[in-house]
């Protein structure tokens, strides 16, 4: 007997020294590849008038959560949706790098609560540090911190865009040589851990951009996604406010419908939607009405369309520019643009380095070579150029 219950006890010692090594060692790229697939691999051909016209372009990306994920930007990552070399050969000049720092188990678009946290384990089995695991905010600067040394480890192929400064300096920069300027932004306010100081703390630390919900309503604001749905509360007035008065982009990508109407009702400076769908090609929780196009256009802000099936309903690059050719017969040319979500836990059609396919999908839909141009990243372009603090 004795030998029996020591045989058990060194068979049930070897499964846990087992489990614990797959959940350190590769649990999170295996979370990462089973969760971030891509439906065409490279490498992607399109026409020569696509190739040239995309080689001139300005191609601006509004919406990627690379830096969720444990692995070095400036490596060509087979895994990966983006990363630096797929940008540079994508000839994605801007890509805002959007961090989440909470997702609900089960995560849906039509109704989540805010009791479970995956982005906690992934967090544990990446061995961030300790105090990353109980604060939101902790893990917002981590990843801002990732992006700063991605950055100044690439041999000047990233640059961290913080600052109309820095924009141009990037843009004079582009003349001589292939650059990719990432920017901050945040996916759901719940990652100021309920205290509005912290938006000095995340402003510091280079983001630019935040949206008062992700997948679950908070003390901010309702999510489209959220139990209650409700608009913004007197903190998220509060929010908005100083936000604006920060010269940050308010982004109402996941918002709830009455979240955008209080938004939209007391914003000054322009309103992003950083990744979305329209209801006009693809109706479903997730996306935008006409009216919220208009609305959100009339603020002087870009709608970033997506490039998943929930976004368009489709898994091509077709998909995708229908679904904008849509929301610009709404919205207008000068307001539409690209927010792929690319390494968001979505299935992609391509990845970063296949973006000359939307290109060609415009031309195909019969877009001038000056409206792909805005759309492509012309209109982002302005508006950082025109909204970034001095």
């Amino acid at each position: 007997m004795k030998k029996l219950i020591k045989t058990i006890a060194a068979v049930l010692s070897l499964l846990v020294v087992g489990f614990l090594v797959f959940f350190f060692v590769f649990a999170a790229s295996v979370t990462e590849r089973w969760l971030n697939p891509v439906i065409a691999r490279p490498p992607y051909q399109v026409s020569d008038r696509a190739a040239k016209l995309h080689e001139r372009l300005f191609v601006a990306d509004m919406h990627a959560d690379a830096l969720l994920w444990n692995r070095d930007l400036n490596d060509d990552s087979p895994m990966a949706h983006v990363d630096v070399p797929k940008l540079l050969r994508g000839n994605v000049s801007l890509q805002a790098f959007t961090v989440v720092t909470k997702t609900p188990r089960g995560m849906n678009i039509e109704r989540n609560d805010d009791t479970t946290d995956n982005i906690f384990l992934l967090a544990l089995a990446q061995r961030q540090p300790f105090e990353n695991l109980f604060s939101l905010t902790k893990r917002a600067l981590y990843q801002a911190k990732k992006l700063h040394e991605h950055a100044a480890a690439s041999n000047g192929r990233l640059v961290v865009i913080e600052n109309k400064r820095d924009l141009a300096a990037f843009i004079e920069r582009r003349k001589t040589e292939r650059q990719v300027g990432g920017w901050l932004g945040i996916e759901g306010a719940h990652a100021l851990d309920g205290d509005l100081d912290n938006i000095d703390m995340l402003f510091n630390a280079g983001f630019r951009m935040m949206a008062p919900t992700h997948f679950f309503d908070n003390d901010i604001a309702g999510s489209a996604h959220g139990i209650q749905k409700h608009g913004l509360t007197d903190k998220g007035r509060d929010m908005v406010r100083r936000m604006e008065t920060k010269r940050m982009f308010v982004d109402v990508a996941h918002a709830s419908a009455k979240t955008i109407d209080d938004v939209l009702a007391m914003a000054t400076r322009p309103v992003v939607v950083s990744h979305t769908g329209v209801k006009g090609t693809c109706d479903n929780q997730r996306n935008l009405s006409d009216d919220q196009l208009r609305r959100i256009a009339a603020t002087g802000g870009v709608i970033g369309i997506g490039f998943w099936d929930t976004a368009v309903c489709g898994d091509d690059a077709r998909s995708i520019a229908k679904a904008i050719k849509y929301a610009i017969g709404v919205a207008g040319i000068e307001h539409v643009g690209l927010g792929s979500d690319f390494d968001g836990s979505v299935k992609a059609p391509f990845d970063a380095s296949g973006e000359a396919l939307v290109t060609e999908a415009l031309i195909d839909e019969g877009f001038s070579d000056d409206d792909i141009a805005k759309v492509m990243g012309g209109n982002v372009l302005k508006l950082l150029s025109d909204g970034l603090p001095e």
